[in-house]
């Protein structure tokens, strides 16, 4: 797909659940459930490495050629409608008008949806201001809201009968923590609560260094705001969209009290009635000195000159990873941009990621950010990777395979021989 040229079944996003950037349907899932081949891909990757070679080609030579072939009929009419009686191609275009009438009516649901995303944002904000001042110590959470947290995970009673069978004795119940004494000299909030949540994040993670967690662990908060159209914008600039805050305490890394990311959406809705991304823009960070740049790094170079035989000393900023380049998203690319398509791909590659962990931070991280802190999003997430076939089917008993060698092979579905 070409990214330089958007569209808006390019880059279209539920209200604000997706954004899809290609003309295929995309599966949504979060960012924590990292994506890999399964063996059926490999041995279909496999059989086209074969056949290619069968025909006395490279693998990518074959590939390309197909693309190329494919792409001259990419939009091309078959003919078919062109052939119909002009009265079923009367119908065919009075459906085609009913369809409009569908997309103006799906514009309006997303219009309204995204409304009442921004009422329900304002229901929780006493939830969120609460939660940080626990986080901060202003207050201690009281003890009817301590005995709700606990009740939220009791102890399974299978997993209970299972460790009584184990140990033989009962387990005691957990002490309650609604009541107890506070002491004077305990640590106040709970201390890099929004740098573990992060963390527990996988894409997240990926993007946090361990150079980043000193400027983390000054991160106070992170807060949603939804872009108010008549404020927010500029004349011919996008309307809709949202904004990341991080509130950060002094520090010795950057001056600035909060970094932001905001996300814009187009005004008109796309194809397939969602919003259309439209581009992110961050803030820029002013950094206290070159060696607390946590974006790049200090190299250092002794250079002698030639005639004099002298030394000095050199200094350059050499980028480097860090999660602070999330406030430096990348550009979509615009008609006049001459890049070929590996550039493309690789900046299409960007954009799917800054917009995805964009949409996570405001869906899952930001609301429920204790789950991520306590590491219970990643538990749940993990058991959604598997069901009761899966585990069946990868841990068979080996006495049962030993059983199945003397035994004629079965049939299997050609659907299910793909998938193993």
């Amino acid at each position: 797909m070409d990214i330089g040229k958007k569209k808006d079944s390019d880059l279209t996003a539920p209200t604000p659940q997706n954004t899809p950037l290609s003309n295929a349907p995309i599966e949504r899932q979060p960012l924590a459930r990292p994506a890999v081949s399964t063996i059926g891909e490999e041995e279909e990757g496999a059989a086209d490495a074969s056949a290619a070679a069968v025909a006395g080609l490279p693998n990518a030579a074959l590939t390309g050629m197909i693309q190329d072939r494919l792409s001259t009929l990419v939009g091309r009419s078959s003919g078919y409608i062109e052939s119909l009686p002009d009265e079923v191609r009367r119908r065919v275009e009075g459906l085609k008008g009913l369809n409009v009438e569908h997309q103006k009516l799906e514009a309006e649901f997303q219009r309204e949806l995204l409304a009442l995303e921004k009422a329900f944002a304002e229901r929780y904000e006493p939830l969120y201001a609460r939660r940080r001042e626990i986080v901060l110590g202003a207050v201690e959470p009281t003890a009817a809201e301590v005995e709700a947290g606990e009740a939220v995970d009791p102890v399974d009673d299978e997993d209970e009968d299972e460790d009584d069978e184990e140990d033989e004795a009962p387990r005691e119940k957990a002490r309650s923590l609604a009541n107890i004494s506070i002491k004077t000299d305990a640590p106040k909030g709970v201390p890099e609560f929004w740098l573990t949540a992060l963390k527990n994040h996988v894409a997240l993670s990926e993007l946090i260094t361990e150079r980043d967690e000193g400027a983390l662990r000054h991160l106070t908060d992170v807060r949603l705001r939804y872009l108010d159209s008549n404020n927010d914008a500029a004349p011919g600039q996008a309307q809709q969209g949202f904004q990341l805050l991080f509130v950060f305490a002094k520090n010795e890394y950057f001056t600035n009290e909060v970094l932001t990311k905001t996300y814009f959406y187009q005004d008109q809705v796309g194809f397939s009635g969602d919003l259309v991304y439209d581009h992110a823009e961050g803030t820029e960070i002013s950094w206290t000195s070159a060696e607390n740049d946590l974006t790049h790094r200090v190299e250092t170079k002794k250079q002698r000159n030639k005639n004099t035989n002298e030394t000095r000393t050199v200094k350059r900023l050499v980028p480097t990873d860090s999660f602070f380049h999330f406030f430096s998203p990348p550009v979509p690319p615009s008609d006049d941009d001459d890049a070929d398509e590996e550039e493309l791909d690789a900046l299409e590659e960007r954009l799917e990621l800054d917009y995805q962990v964009g949409e996570d931070l405001k869906d899952r991280i930001i609301p429920h950010a204790i789950d991520f802190f306590t590491g219970k999003a990643l538990q749940v997430e993990n058991a959604d990777e598997w069901d009761d076939e899966d585990a069946l089917d990868e841990y068979d008993d080996d006495d049962d395979d030993e059983d199945d060698d003397d035994a004629p092979p079965a049939r299997q579905d050609p659907q299910e021989c793909k998938q193993q």
